[in-house]
């Protein structure tokens, strides 16, 4: 092969690179740099970001045919078994005992999962179709995997951006959350006290929670069973404390590998093509809609309790009834702490943040149940 030969085959990269590539690496970059530089959720955004600055180099065959992503996506997201593998880790970190002495955070679980189906409304009238419309409303649960089962199931060619959404907003929710508490609760309400007198919760009873709650779920919502399954086995692994190798093992190498995997393989669904348009846009501002929606349905529902407990609950635990576990819950106690450092209500805003991961596991199977009722 003589030089002529030579250089158009050195350039060919080059020769199919476009302008949209050039965007997409960038904001493959960007996301690097946050997990990076910022330390913002960096075991998502990190190989989420590396993942589409490769979807968007031309001619590797990374994402065609039988090349890593391809073969990637078909074992891992079209069959969901990342996102369930994910959960079973997600199950085996939660300590459900805050929410066994404290059953009333169920309420707040619940109020924080408003945003979802306002947002699905709003996506409708928009002019997306129900299936569409209920992918881009569960960003709001702010919970990947639940985002990415109910996305492949119902929306696959809108998986990247809900995906991209629901992983930046879990990494930006110590920046959104703390505005929407300030604004909507006093700082008389920020500082009020919550004794923490816990009921002692068994250990019969915290093995029992997960087949009882998985058992009940499947009944009454079936399509979110894989979820919640996968979810209380791992909570099962925990708290039976007879198999502590399967426990470390799904909280450690188990849950590992799977986010590593979806996160590659999400980036590198972020191809220019499918990805730079006005549905993208749309998709994160709804996404970022539901998720403020869904924190401020939990404040006005943690205001209310406040009131007719006479002051004795302190709304900003409604905040974490999202499902950004632990952070929400972190996040709630620490502007608790602000106001007054020796203001301590780290378990109860757990007890609702736990509330709130159930919620959206259940929030997930019924717009599945739903979307897939009108299709």
């Amino acid at each position: 092969m003589d030089l002529s030969e030579l250089i158009p085959e050195l350039t060919k990269g080059f020769s199919h690179f476009t302008l949209g590539n050039g965007v997409m690496i960038a904001v493959g970059l960007i996301l690097v740099a946050l997990a990076v530089v910022k330390e913002y959720e960096p075991v998502l955004l990190l190989p989420i970001g590396f993942g589409c600055i490769l979807a968007n180099i031309p001619l590797t065959g990374m994402t065609e045919g039988q090349g890593l992503f391809a073969v990637l996506y078909k074992a891992g997201i079209s069959n969901e078994l990342f996102p369930l593998l994910i959960f079973i880790g997600v199950g085996a970190m939660i300590d459900f005992s805050p929410l066994l002495a404290q059953p009333k955070m169920v309420l707040l679980g619940a109020a924080g999962q408003f945003g979802i189906f306002a947002t699905l409304i709003l996506a409708t009238l928009l002019g997306f179709p129900i299936n569409e419309a209920a992918s881009i409303g569960v960003i709001g649960a702010i919970d990947g995997p639940t985002s990415i089962y109910v996305a492949s199931k119902l929306a696959p060619a809108l998986l990247a951006p809900i995906a991209v959404a629901a992983y930046s907003y879990m990494s930006l929710v110590p920046i959104i959350q703390p505005p929407i508490m300030r604004a909507l609760t006093t700082k008389q309400e920020r500082s009020i006290r919550m004794e923490y007198s816990p009921r002692p919760v068994s250990r019969r009873a915290l093995v029992l929670f997960p087949i009882v709650v998985t058992i009940v779920v499947g009944l009454l919502v079936p399509e979110a069973t894989p979820l919640i399954s996968m979810l209380m086995l791992g909570n099962l692994l925990r708290e039976s404390r007879v198999v502590e190798r399967l426990n470390l093992s799904a909280q450690n190498e188990i849950i590992n590998i799977a986010t590593l995997f979806l996160g590659i393989t999400v980036g590198s669904t972020m191809g220019a093509g499918s990805f730079l348009n006005l549905d993208t846009i749309q998709i994160l501002v709804l996404g970022l809609l539901a998720f403020a929606l869904d924190t401020v349905a939990g404040l006005l529902f943690g205001k209310l309790m406040a009131r007719i407990s006479g002051g004795k609950i302190n709304p900003l635990i409604g905040a974490a009834g999202i499902s950004a576990f632990p952070m929400a819950g972190r996040l709630a106690a620490q502007v608790a702490q602000d106001e007054d450092f020796e203001n301590f209500i780290l378990m109860h805003a757990m007890g609702a943040n736990t509330a709130g991961q159930l919620g959206s596991v259940m929030a997930g199977g019924v717009l599945l149940t739903l979307a897939l009722s009108v299709l």
